[in-house]
């Protein structure tokens, strides 16, 4: 069945990130001139889906804000005849359509996918965790579709890290099918580095079959007394085949502020409107 809806979750307090957070959502901070969230967005639109379900909370009003029309920024665009930067901001609006579920809780990742189950319905789906920014030519969701077509079944996302980082993520053992695919045959959760099966860390990107709801209904609270995604894919590898694709591209990890810097540097150095001048004031610094 066809990938028609991609989830994003945005509904966390977004604490590394205190205090700005306390009144912003960690996903409307700024990545150059567009929010965190927006590249989700973007990703999931060049990779051909613009059904976007947003799980957000109730202190969340700003991101549904920044999608919708405003109609004074609009007008006062219009009258200053900024004709070009007032089609921009059309574009937001109009570039996808948005559903908006609240998580009453902040219960965890597997809780967020638990409320999309009205809204998805008995369908696979997409998962973008919008923490993670992929910078390459080939958006990482469409890497995964790819895959997804292949195979009709759950796919994860991953990527190499260093041997002393497979402590902060969920590590793959798997059997290559392809180069950069593989079937999971296992997953360890943070493992130490001399008990990691592999350096393929789950990122998150994530293609779920609808079975993952079920399994999620009789998951029970775990770390942090939250309901884990990771917990249910678990159970999920025992009744279905999993794949993970091993992505192309530069990840960063912008929940972090090490890693929004890290981002916000490296693409900036990219960009045509202020690449070179940036360049030329990091040399300075040096």
């Amino acid at each position: 069945m066809k990938i028609r809806k991609v989830v994003i979750t945005a509904a966390g307090y977004g604490t590394r990130f205190l205090p700005v957070t306390r009144s912003q959502p960690k996903e409307m901070l700024p990545l150059l001139d567009k929010p965190l969230i927006h590249y989700s967005v973007e990703e999931a639109i060049k990779s051909g889906i613009n059904q976007i379900v947003l799980v957000t909370s109730a202190s969340k009003r700003s991101i549904e804000d920044y999608f919708k029309r405003s109609p004074g920024l609009e007008s006062f665009l219009k009258d200053k005849g900024e004709t070009e930067l007032l089609k921009s901001m059309d574009e937001i609006t109009r570039m996808a359509d948005y559903c908006y579920v609240l998580q009453k809780e902040p219960k965890g990742l597997g809780d967020a996918v638990l409320t999309v189950k009205v809204v998805v319905g008995n369908e696979p789906f997409a998962l973008m965790l919008p923490d993670d920014i992929i910078d390459g030519p080939v958006p990482g969701l469409k890497q995964m579709l790819n895959v997804y077509e292949k195979y009709n079944t759950s796919v994860i996302a991953v990527q190499k890290v260093k041997p002393e980082d497979t402590g902060k993520y969920g590590i793959i053992r798997g059997e290559e099918v392809s180069p950069g695919v593989y079937r999971i045959l296992e997953m360890v959760e943070k493992p130490e580095p001399s008990k990691a099966p592999s350096r393929l860390a789950i990122v998150g990107r994530y293609i779920l079959t609808p079975r993952i709801f079920e399994i999620l209904k009789e998951t029970p609270p775990g770390k942090n007394d939250e309901i884990q995604l990771t917990d249910a894919l678990h159970a999920l590898l025992q009744q279905e085949k999993l794949y993970a694709v091993e992505l192309k591209g530069t990840r960063y990890d912008a929940g972090t502020p090490l890693g929004w810097l890290q981002a916000n540097v490296d693409l900036a150095l990219k960009s045509k409107e202020i690449g070179k001048e940036f360049k030329k004031y990091l040399k300075e610094l040096t």
